[in-house]
C-alpha cells in the first residue's frame, strides 16, 4: 500500500505570533524537520512551505535588523528542507501589514488539489480567508487538517477542516532546540 502524500503549509506570521504568545518566539531554534515529520503521521511529505512577508530595508537600523533576522530564518528553514514563499510588507499608519501571503497559501492549496500532489493538506494557519480554498479541497476529496494552538484556536477552521489538531505549549516546546 502506498503511503499517504502530505503537503504542509505554514502561515509564518500566524505561527510566529502564536508561539510568541507562549514565550517561544525564537524560530532559529525551532526544529521544523521533527515538527513536520510528527505532523505527517508517517505520511510522505511532498512539500513543506513557510509563508511570510518579505522584509525590505529602508536604511534604518530597525529594518536592517529585521531583514538580517529574516535572512537567518529563511536559511534555517532551508536547512530543514522547508521551502518558503514570500509575500510583501506594506507600511500603513506606521505599522507593517503582510500582503499576498494568504493568496499564496490559497493558490498552493488549489494547486496541490488540482495537480493531485497530495492526499492530505496540513494547514498551520488560523486565517479564515483560506476557507473557500479549504472547502474546494474537501469537495475534491482531499483531507485538510487544521493545526492551531489550544490557547487561541480558530473555531471556524476547526468547523470547516476535515480534522484538527490543537497544539499546547508543551507540544510546541518539544521542537525548541536548546
Amino acid at each position: 500500500m502506498q503511503k499517504e502524500k502530505v503537503v504542509i503549509l505554514i502561515d509564518g506570521s500566524n505561527f510566529y505570533f502564536k508561539l510568541k504568545d507562549l514565550q517561544l518566539q525564537n524560530l532559529l531554534n525551532f526544529n521544523f524537520s521533527a515538527f513536520t515529520k510528527k505532523l505527517s503521521s508517517g505520511g510522505t511529505i511532498v512539500k513543506t512551505t513557510y509563508y511570510v512577508g518579505k522584509i525590505r530595508t529602508d536604511g534604518s537600523k530597525k529594518t536592517q535588523k529585521l531583514f538580517n533576522s529574516q535572512r537567518k530564518l529563511l536559511n534555517h528553514l532551508q536547512s530543514h528542507k522547508c521551502n518558503y514563499s514570500l509575500g510583501y510588507l506594506m507600511k500603513s499608519d506606521g505599522k507593517y501589514h503582510e500582503k499576498g501571503v494568504d493568496v499564496n497559501i490559497a493558490v498552493d492549496i488549489l494547486v496541490s488539489v488540482y495537480e493531485n500532489l497530495c492526499d492530505r493538506i496540513i494547514l498551520i494557519s488560523s486565517d479564515t480567508d483560506l476557507l473557500p480554498a479549504i472547502k474546494k479541497a474537501k469537495e475534491k476529496g482531499k483531507i485538510v487538517e487544521y493545526v492551531g494552538f489550544s490557547h487561541k484556536p480558530s473555531l471556524a477552521m476547526v468547523a470547516n477542516c476535515t480534522t484538527s489538531k490543537l497544539l499546547t505549549k508543551d507540544d510546541s516546546m518539544m521542537y525548541i532546540e536548546r
